[in-house]
């Protein structure tokens, strides 16, 4: 469900909030799925297994319906010998959320997102943030279903090989010196996150739409600095921040730690409850 709510004569929406899970739901991921049902979103987490420990509010559905488990052994890293080593849950998601967007479902929020607020958009353009000087997060996503990076991976996820015509000139050579040395003829196994931010960075620029890009601060204020978050700070001015619609908060190993008195963890938990 996508709720209108007008700005200065532009019809934005409160999009419902979906994303992938696999696995046991630590704590902090129980935590930023508690604040995003508290901003007014309707929250589905889509897995292959029933997830227990889901908060109040938050639905979850079967990840078959968008993309199978049949997909995801495609994208399994071979070992030395060709063995698979077990498929990684990270590329699979770059693509689920994808089909996500094709289908229509809403926002992509990972499950790491706390969010401060409710966030609404105009549907017919891209919602997404820079996460580094030349790279764009994709822990916080909407495109348009016609939108030409849905179509890009569509037609990748139709292919035999899942080899993007979009890979930047490094990602090239090492899939070709992968490929010369009889390492591997993958593309995902060039680097763990392939399908991931370097992907939609590269396909917004292809289709002129980099100019949509928000703030860094948007989402990705305290990402890759956990200690913002987890360990005592002045984070004051973060959360009164008007731009800052929420945080990837990337736990890093520490999804369970308890909150420490005097950080935003404890700030967040007092909040929107948990441990």
């Amino acid at each position: 469900g996508l709720n209108p709510r007008t700005r200065a004569g532009v019809a934005h929406v409160v999009p419902d909030v979906v994303t992938f899970w696999d696995g046991p739901l630590d704590a902090l991921r129980q935590l930023c799925l508690r604040s995003q049902i508290a901003a007014g979103h309707r929250v589905t987490v889509y897995s292959f297994e029933p997830l227990a420990a889901l908060p109040d509010g938050v639905v979850n559905a079967d990840a078959g319906t968008i993309l199978g488990r049949a997909f995801a052994e495609r994208l399994r890293p071979s070992g030395p010998n060709g063995e698979w080593r077990g498929w990684t849950p990270l590329q699979f998601s770059d693509f689920f959320r994808m089909r996500l967007m094709a289908e229509r479902k809403g926002l992509w929020l990972d499950a790491d997102v706390l969010l401060l607020k409710s966030v609404a958009f105009d549907s017919a353009h891209p919602f997404f943030a820079w996460e580094k000087p030349r790279q764009l997060g994709n822990s916080a996503l909407y495109l348009p279903p016609d939108s030409p990076i849905v179509a890009a991976f569509s037609r990748l996820i139709a292919q035999d090989d899942l080899t993007p015509d979009w890979l930047a000139l490094r990602h090239r050579l090492t899939f070709w010196l992968n490929k010369a040395r009889g390492k591997s003829d993958r593309a995902s196994d060039v680097r763990v996150a392939i399908f991931g931010p370097a992907s939609l960075t590269a396909l917004a620029r292809r289709a002129g739409q980099l100019p949509y890009a928000l703030p860094k601060k948007t989402f990705y204020a305290v990402h890759a600095q956990p200690k913002l978050f987890f360990e005592p700070s002045g984070f004051s001015a973060l959360i009164a921040d008007p731009e800052i619609a929420g945080f990837h908060v990337s736990p890093k190993g520490r999804g369970n730690d308890r909150a420490i008195p005097g950080s935003m963890h404890a700030w967040a938990t007092e909040r929107f409850g948990g441990r």
